[in-house]
């Protein structure tokens, strides 16, 4: 029961540091509902403080 690999909605996202570049989390986000890039304030684990987090892709 494995995950479908086709052009669907929902696409799986890396949350990129601005202030670091490492990608911190992961999450899903849906294409037809959010156009634009995903920016979320999230905790840097590295850092130890909140920072911006914009959308990257997954390699």
């Amino acid at each position: 029961m494995g995950k479908k690999k086709g052009k669907g909605a929902v696409e799986l996202i890396a949350l990129v540091c601005e202030e670091t570049g490492i990608r911190n989390y992961t999450t899903t986000k849906n294409r037809r509902n959010k156009q634009e890039k995903l920016e979320l304030r999230k905790y840097c684990p590295s850092l130890r403080k909140h920072t911006l987090h914009k959308e990257g892709k997954i390699k």
